[in-house]
């Protein structure tokens, strides 16, 4: 997460770093006169593209629940971090695209929540090799699998379980975006859809190879992604067309985005 390769830091390594990250995203967002090209781009993005700050604020809080090494008891708590490292992501990029409504941010959010979610059952005996484990603690529990063995071998088979409930609600928030990707301009919305489309692709390679998924790295091959990408066009036009798509239907019992600033956010 903080540009090490799934290497531990220390403690204060890693506060040290969160906090030069926040220093010279304040100075950017304060439009001082920055130098470093990533946080110029940030600095002319958030201004041509009228953003509130509070989200690039709320990106770097995943930052720092990495560093204190956040234990997440719950799935709510689960997808807590995933708004801060992939949903927040989503509402910025909307805003790059032109949104500016609270209904299809959400829906934004959602495809980063989906992203994060699945990105988090592929990599978990990854994660857990290096300390960090996002899958809710609660539900590894049930599966008799201890919090501190879940890179262990013979827990492959309750972790399956835990992946298996964890994707099933990935698959969720991916139906929930879709109503979002029909409020984008036509590119935007092909573009979006195709994520949709590999990424959700992910969550079912790992379903058919059960507790063997994580023998080597699940991804999706050159040509699956090619023909993934040629055929989110026509749904998104569709979903364009008709204001609709597969998942055309209320939020309810979804985790939502922060409405108002948290904390010091403006």
């Amino acid at each position: 997460m903080l540009g090490f390769e799934g290497s531990r830091l220390s403690p204060e390594e890693g506060r040290a770093r969160v906090d030069r990250l926040r220093s010279e995203t304040l100075r950017a967002l304060a439009g001082e006169a920055v130098h470093d090209p990533i946080y110029a781009g940030l600095q002319r993005v958030v201004a041509d593209c009228d953003m509130p700050q509070r989200y690039p604020m709320e990106h770097l809080d995943g930052f720092v629940m990495d560093v204190e090494g956040r234990e997440y008891r719950t799935l709510d708590e689960s997808v807590e971090y995933c708004y801060h490292v992939a949903g927040v992501v989503g509402v910025m990029m909307a805003y790059v695209m032109g949104v500016r409504d609270e209904p299809t941010l959400d829906r934004a959010t959602d495809l980063g929540l989906a992203f994060q979610l699945t990105n988090i059952c592929r990599d978990v005996v990854e994660d857990a090799e290096v300390g960090r484990v996002y899958l809710p603690l609660d539900w590894l529990t049930e599966a008799g699998v201890p919090a501190e063995k879940v890179a262990a071998p013979e827990h492959r088979d309750g972790i399956f379980e835990v992946v298996r409930r964890v994707l099933s609600e990935a698959d969720r928030y991916y139906r929930s975006s879709w109503l979002g990707i029909s409020q984008l301009p036509p590119r935007s919305a092909w573009a979006i859809a195709a994520a949709n489309a590999v990424y959700s692709d992910i969550g079912r390679l790992i379903l058919e190879r059960g507790p063997r998924a994580w023998d080597m790295r699940t991804s999706t091959s050159k040509a699956r992604k090619i023909a993934l990408v040629l055929s989110a066009g026509p749904k998104s036009w569709a979903a364009r067309k008709w204001g609709k798509g597969p998942g055309d239907e209320p939020r309810d019992r979804l985790w939502t985005r922060p409405r108002k600033p948290t904390g010091t956010h403006e």
